[in-house]
């Protein structure tokens, strides 16, 4: 018997024909049931509300060790990785993840074997195993987990923050673990690791703690019936749930300005205020409304002052939720280094900012523009994948009602300005901590975080020290942002004829045009994709660099503008190709034309700002800069690319050139290189072929046609493919170098088997093989061999060429090794050793 709630008490969205049920097991487990007869696959999610929050003292990242060992094995099904290798070989996979209040576990797979997977992953909360070898081998992998993150700069001033917090706060804790923790510690202390972790799943892995999203294309009376018999077998000891109070940070913590040295050669600024967790007003969205107006990039804003003065080159506002309770409300400032030298004039920007809020008051419009472009696209959401679609919605069942589970905050409701003032109140100058991070502060700094080693030192800060700051900072045109123009209001549906393949509409010497109107989803969405096909962007390193540039900064100049599409759900991006551009606008369709058409007259118009260029152009040197830091596995695939790609050169040759370069350069350049252009387009979506035809039309008119014409068409002969080196049948080349970073203890090997070029019949062959021999792979390579946490085995496809390739990052055996391990274990793979 089971407690249930019918279909329409939950709110889902207009478009959404999935149909929902809650259940209530006598155990007490709470379930999503969802039932979806056009699916081809079934996913299901298992929250469970307990994260390393509830680590026992002493033995930290113990929760995190559970979630990887709970996948092993189940009595049922004792063989190792067995559930892994079972949704592999139907046509899906396994994950998951360890927060601070909670663990997530999902899988996907074909839906015609819904039954044995289900069973197959109920087991692991009904009878797991956790074997002593499988427990020792396990630890390595924690351990590489720990390893690959170390000399990361996220994980390492997010640990800093945890740090520099009350001790007694599970706020303070070292969630991931390490080898120290999990194998050195507890053996120094007589402790055995695998009955701490039986212990800590019999007491807090309960049934009542637990809430299950099932989603199968079968009836909802089936699913229901078979999550009745596989999950009723979960014990329930009424495990309340770990009750925190108070929050992380004393006074002792606030109104510092804490300075740290980073791995990477940047500048940021976080400021965090301590604020009450949304949850409890999420139909209000207090810090949704605050973070959409401090967050904001439209002229006036605060970031737009600070591009403006050239001091910083990103700005974001969002809150961080450390318990049921509790929250941060961030603001996180990426600096140039002129920025750098004005931190606080920054800060005083910022809270003069804050002060503009205060004396503004909270605007009813403002609300309803957000409540509106909100619900707007709820109502009209794309699909997601069903394991995204049921980890979203399992991660926040404790959060919500059953009726708002699937729309959570979607859709504010309630504009009540006492509770955003409240909110408001909060961002003050008594009630705040600074994070400083530079290299700059090599040699200032005189303590170091236990765990990832990160030196810092924190100075005191006072109010009037603030205030003092705000007085003195720039006099800027600070304001609220103006009304939105790009909310779409016409979101009728298109009448267009049913087309199964994009049609050719077009062709002409300029461009051709591929067209698909849509016939199945029936949002008003459309997608516009143009290919700008320019031989002279791409034939050099000085040429590639030249154009990286130009397309850096027609984004930047257009960025205020197209701030207002994006808060509306309409998105641009240009992305540099091996042959010049790729230029996307997706959203709705009512307003696309409008930023389709300034975008394009911003790429015909271009002129080089110096300024801006100098901001810029440092952005992209830090970038090359900073590539050393990245982990080993991306140097090993960046040098795939450089010895088999026609079009790649070493980034310590373009970091040369780019130290060279001048605004006078990209002013030469630009219309060279738009000088000889073919178009490839693409329109789908919720649009007619006339339309389609018109965007193509005017596009021809911008660059080709008009008395001085931008563009000729791009000769025959400049249309040739890029070309990819042909690797000889049956030899073996190895390239060896040392790691960039010579602190970083991990290696990489990536093993790369070049296979054939396009053909329809070969790359299903291909993928089909990847896909059987993926889990094969990574239960040699990582669960048996334990070579490190990134073992990879995954299909490539590059310039028509396909492939596979074995990608191994291990800070416990060096490369030779590895691949001594990998060939010996891969009936794929010639020995070399």
């Amino acid at each position: 018997m089971a407690e249930t709630m019918v279909d329409h008490c939950i709110i889902k969205a207009r478009n959404d024909k999935r149909e929902y049920r809650r259940v209530v097991l006598e155990n007490s487990l709470e379930a999503l049931l969802v039932s979806d007869p056009d699916t081809d696959k079934c996913a299901v999610s298992m929250d469970v509300g307990v994260g390393h929050y509830s680590d026992p003292p002493g033995i930290e990242g113990l929760a995190h060790f559970l979630e990887h060992m709970l996948f092993y094995a189940s009595e049922k099904y004792p063989e190792e990785d067995s559930f892994d290798k079972y949704t592999s070989q139907h046509g899906g996979g396994t994950n998951a993840l360890t927060g601070s209040d909670h663990t997530n576990y999902h899988f996907v797979a074909n839906a015609d074997c819904f039954e044995e997977a289900l069973d197959r992953f109920s087991q692991f909360f009904v009878k797991p195993l956790m074997s002593s070898d499988a427990v020792k081998r396990e630890i390595k992998a924690v351990d590489s987990e720990f390893q690959k993150n170390f000399l990361s700069d996220s994980w390492r001033i997010g640990q800093l923050q945890n740090h520099l917090s009350m001790e007694a706060h599970p706020y303070h804790k070292f969630g991931t673990g390490n080898r120290q923790t999990l194998e050195v510690q507890p053996k120094a202390r007589g402790i055995d690791i695998r009955q701490e972790l039986i212990k800590f799943y019999e007491e807090n892995y309960s049934a009542n703690l637990m809430r299950l999203v099932v989603y199968s294309k079968g009836s909802l009376d089936k699913i229901q019936d078979l999550v009745v018999q596989k999950f009723s077998a979960i014990s329930n000891n009424k495990q309340s749930c770990l009750h925190i109070s108070g929050h992380p940070c004393s006074w002792e913590h606030l109104q510092v300005l804490v300075k740290a040295i980073p791995i990477c050669d940047d500048h940021t600024l976080q400021v965090q205020w301590p604020v009450p967790h949304s949850i409890h007003h999420y139909k209000e969205v207090p810090c949704s409304y605050l973070t959409h107006l401090i967050g904001h990039e439209g002229e006036g804003s605060l970031f737009h002052a600070l591009k403006r003065l050239g001091w910083a080159t990103s700005l974001s506002a969002y809150e961080s939720v450390v318990d049921s309770n509790n929250s941060f409300f961030n603001v996180v400032i990426e600096m140039t280094d002129a920025g750098h030298e004005h931190m606080q004039d920054i800060v005083g920007l910022l809270f003069k900012y804050i002060d503009i809020l205060h004396q503004s008051g909270v605007c009813n419009w403002i609300y309803d523009e957000i409540a509106a472009v909100r619900e707007t696209m709820f109502h009209n959401q794309d699909k997601i994948s069903p394991m995204s679609y049921v980890v979203s919605i399992a991660s926040n069942m404790k959060l919500y009602p059953p009726k708002d589970w699937l729309v959570k905050s979607s859709l504010p409701s309630k504009f009540n300005p006492s509770i955003i003032r409240a909110v408001l109140e909060k961002l003050s100058s008594r009630n705040f901590r600074i994070f400083w991070v530079s290299k700059k502060f090599e040699g200032e700094t005189n303590m170091v975080e236990p765990w990832y080693a990160t030196a810092y030192c924190v100075d005191k800060l006072t109010d009037s020290t603030i205030q003092e700051w705000v007085q003195h900072a720039p006099s800027e045109h600070l304001r609220l942002p103006v009304a939105n123009q790009f909310i779409a209001t016409d979101l009728s549906l298109k009448k267009t004829d049913k087309v199964m393949c994009p049609l050719l509409l077009r062709k002409t010497s300029f461009s051709t045009l591929w067209y698909k109107p849509d016939t199945v989803f029936s949002v008003p969405k459309a997608t516009v994709h143009l290919k700008f096909i320019c031989p002279y962007a791409c034939n050099s390193p000085h040429a590639e660099l030249l154009a990286r540039i130009f397309k850096s900064l027609v984004c930047d100049y257009l960025n205020e503008y197209a701030y207002y599409a994006e808060l509306a759900g309409l998105y641009y991006g240009i992305c540099q190709t091996d042959d010049g551009y790729e230029l996307e606008v997706s959203g709705y369709n009512h307003k696309l034309r409008v930023l389709l058409d300034t975008i394009l007259k911003a790429m015909a118009d271009f002129t080089v700002k110096p300024e801006r260029f100098s901001v810029i152009k440092e952005k992209l040197t830090k970038s090359y800069q900073n590539f050393k830091f990245d982990e080993p596995r991306y140097h090993a695939s960046y040098y795939r690319s450089l010895i088999l790609n026609d079009h790649s050169w070493p980034w310590e040759e373009d970091l040369e050139i780019l130290e060279t370069l001048q605004p006078e350069d990209l002013s030469r350049f630009a219309p060279t290189m738009l000088s000889r252009a073919f178009l490839e387009c693409y329109i789908a979506g919720n649009i007619e072929s006339d339309e389609a035809e018109s965007i193509v039309h005017h596009v021809e008119d911008v660059f080709f046609n008009g008395s001085h014409p931008i563009c000729k068409p791009a000769l025959q002969s400049q249309l040739m493919t890029s070309r990819l080196v042909t690797l000889d049948e049956g030899v073996s080349y190895v390239y060896s170098t040392e790691g960039l970073n010579p602190k970083d203890e991990n290696s990489a090997l990536l093993h790369y088997i070049q296979i054939h070029q396009d053909d329809i019949t070969l790359n299903m062959q291909l993928q089909l093989l990847a896909f059987i021999a993926r889990h094969e792979a990574f239960h040699q390579l990582r669960t048996v061999e334990q070579l490190g946490y990134v073992c990879l085995l995954t299909h490539r496809y590059d310039l028509g060429v396909h492939g596979l390739q074995f990608t191994v990052q291990s800070a416990v055996k060096v490369c030779h090794k590895v691949l001594c391990v990998l060939t010996a274990s891969s009936p794929l793979t010639p020995s070399l050793c």
